[in-house]
């Protein structure tokens, strides 16, 4: 596990310029002590508050370290407009968007040599942790009802506050959905003590999505390269892999230690671990926004149906019931109705309009 560890994190340092802790545990602490100092100006309470939740010094939850800030709350979207993030070179910084990297990943002419022959690997597939590769929204309404259950409160049988209690953040669904009328520190209490219901569930997290390990033997015997993204730490990604017997398929895993604020951003970064540009990229998302994510990266999508019904997902350019329903043909139909260059981008033809005819009056005496 360590030597796989150092293996991403290498990756990641060269690929992106940011170097991940070499602590897993370092990130979290800092990051709670400051927000709980900022809300309540108390370092006692905020001892107070980690200790009743089962932190132990070392900010781990029964050896996990939590991420509240990124795990629970919904992210943005990102790249709207094509633009990027900035990663760090040794000539300065370096701002990498959609435009850049579909540009600079331009295949190579032995590489166009080999795509030619073999049209499948140029493709990249980059899936979501969440409900895509992992059924974490039964692992997420499991937690809440835990915690209800310890709070003597009730969870409502509303279909539709349990579906948003999935992705929106833990402070909004204590607030607004769940309604539990609460002093300031105690929903933060209740929010880590949530954390740590979730990563126990984890724990014994061990099947992946149905059909999910069929698509990636059929993907990995034509020689698609694969990477994962999640807002999960990589320590914890990497064994969730492992006890799903998943690891071995997936060539790129992009985490919270990677940096990135946005969901494009994410999928942006596994496009430069994976060496593919954006438009030879497919995305696997369940939920609209991820949809939209990839999108905005020139990246195609194909649509989980299940956390949504169908009608939700219509942008998706292609959505399935299950992961059985899959071959790689439909990878190569994606790309097959306009070309495999479709998604790039083109200068657009100003077409000048020829000058105006001087009208003269011709006068006859």
């Amino acid at each position: 596990m360590d030597c796989a560890c150092s293996n991403f994190r290498s990756s990641s340092l060269l690929l992106l310029g940011r170097s991940p802790s070499l602590h897993p545990h370092s990130s979290f602490p800092s990051k709670l002590r400051f927000l709980t100092l900022k809300r309540l100006n108390l370092s006692k309470h905020t001892r107070v508050v980690r200790s009743a939740c089962g932190f132990n010094e070392n900010g781990s939850v029964n050896g996990f370290s939590v991420t509240p800030n990124k795990l629970f709350m919904q992210e943005a979207i990102g790249a709207e407009y094509g633009e990027g993030f900035e990663t760090f070179r040794p000539d300065g910084p370096l701002k990498v968007d959609v435009d850049f990297l579909n540009d600079r990943l331009q295949e190579g002419f032995l590489q166009r040599i080999r795509y030619a022959m073999k049209p499948d690997e140029a493709y990249g597939l980059i899936f979501s942790f969440d409900n895509v590769v992992a059924d974490t929204r039964t692992l997420k309404l499991n937690s809440w009802k835990q915690l209800a259950s310890e709070e003597g409160k009730e969870i409502p049988e509303d279909a539709d506050v349990q579906g948003r209690m999935l992705y929106a953040g833990a402070d909004h669904v204590l607030h607004k959905l769940l309604l539990w009328d609460e002093a300031e520190g105690e929903l933060d209490r209740l929010a880590l003590r949530f954390s740590q219901l979730y990563y126990d569930n984890l724990l014994r997290l061990s099947k992946p999505v149905e059909g999910l390990k069929e698509w990636l033997d059929a993907v990995s015997t034509a020689r698609i390269p694969c990477a994962v993204v999640s807002s999960l730490d990589r320590i914890n990604m990497t064994e969730a892999l492992e006890r799903m017997e998943l690891k071995k398929y997936f060539q790129a895993i992009v985490t919270e230690e990677d940096g990135m604020d946005s969901i494009a951003h994410r999928f942006l970064s596994a496009a430069m671990k994976l060496d593919r540009k954006p438009s030879k990229c497919v995305v696997f998302e369940d939920e609209p926004r991820g949809i939209t994510a990839a999108h905005n990266c020139t990246m195609m999508a194909v649509a989980l149906i299940g956390a949504h019904p169908a009608y939700d997902l219509v942008q998706a350019d292609l959505a399935v019931a299950s992961f059985n329903e899959l071959s790689v043909i439909n990878l190569r139909r994606l790309f097959a109705n306009k070309g495999s260059t479709f998604m790039d981008l083109q200068k657009q033809v100003i077409e000048k309009s020829p000058p105006k005819r001087k009208l003269t009056i011709d006068t006859i005496f």
